[in-house]
């Protein structure tokens, strides 16, 4: 191997390192998804929910919360309560949206997933969060980066997936498929509009999927440039928090993007799962 090969797949390796190092960072973050203590979901009837204050319903597409006195609430640093007591109303809420409130060290994530509203309390010393050791993941591998391209679709297709809790579908807007080569094969990848704006997301799964990478899903995000090329590294392709909670509504891939091939690059089965394989 030459010095420049060499030289070329430190760097490699070390940029990987720095990328999984701050992704675990963020993972670890004290009010993020390994912090859910709870997942409520919301119904016409008012009901006390474990883990938040207030009594709690939705109907008509806004949710009311009822506050008794001395229970706080709080929004962007404003107390939300009064001294005796307050019924607060939000929404309407879009699709995978979602407003973070604030009680005490507690973030409670009021959201909307498949349709339905939810509430996730999120506490710092939830024991997911305070056991996390990290992900593990495959040596990084130069040859699981590949060169791709991006085509797309004559129009957006709307395309519905599962999710890993039963009973709610999910709706992403497939602007089209990112076409690659590994392994001696041609693959595509229906991809969903990422959350930066010209970036795109690719839900998958492959032949390592259940054996050593987690069975449901993993996913990956690309860049395409203006001639519609993309870098697609598997390397870089992660769990998603159902991966790690059943307190988790992800959705699952596409039908199509069941790859035929074993992906041995990016994140593996998380330790809190080890006795699924």
């Amino acid at each position: 191997m030459s010095t420049h090969t060499e030289t070329a797949l430190e760097s490699f390796a070390e940029e990987w390192q720095e990328w999984h190092t701050a992704h675990e960072r963020q993972r670890a973050h004290p009010h993020g998804f390994l912090a859910v203590t709870h997942l409520h979901w919301l119904d016409s009837n008012p009901t006390r929910l474990e883990g938040a204050p207030g009594t709690w319903n939705v109907e008509a597409d806004v949710v009311r919360v009822v506050l008794e006195p001395g229970e706080s609430l709080q929004q962007d640093g404003v107390e939300l309560n009064g001294h005796s007591g307050k019924t607060l109303e939000f929404g309407p809420i879009e699709e995978r949206d979602g407003v973070n409130l604030a009680s005490g060290d507690t973030v409670i994530e009021l959201a909307k997933r498949g349709g339905e509203y939810i509430v996730r309390p999120r506490n710092p010393s939830n024991a997911l969060l305070q056991d996390y050791q990290g992900t593990p993941a495959y040596t990084p591998n130069a040859a699981f980066a590949v060169a791709g391209t991006f085509v797309p679709f004559e129009t957006p297709r709307p395309t519905t997936v599962g999710a890993a809790v039963e009973g709610i579908q999910h709706v992403y807007e497939a602007p089209g498929q990112i076409r690659f080569k590994l392994a001696g094969q041609e693959l595509a990848l229906t991809a969903f509009n990422g959350h930066a704006a010209g970036s795109l997301l690719v839900l998958f799964t492959d032949q390592t999927s259940g054996k050593t990478t987690y069975a449901a899903n993993r996913s990956l995000s690309a860049v395409p440039a203006a001639d519609g090329s993309v870098q697609l590294d598997f390397n870089r392709a992660v769990n998603l928090p159902c991966a790690y909670t059943d307190l988790a509504t992800c959705p699952l891939p596409p039908a199509e993007n069941r790859l035929p091939v074993a992906i041995e690059a990016g994140e593996k089965i998380p330790y809190e799962r080890q006795d699924q394989k």
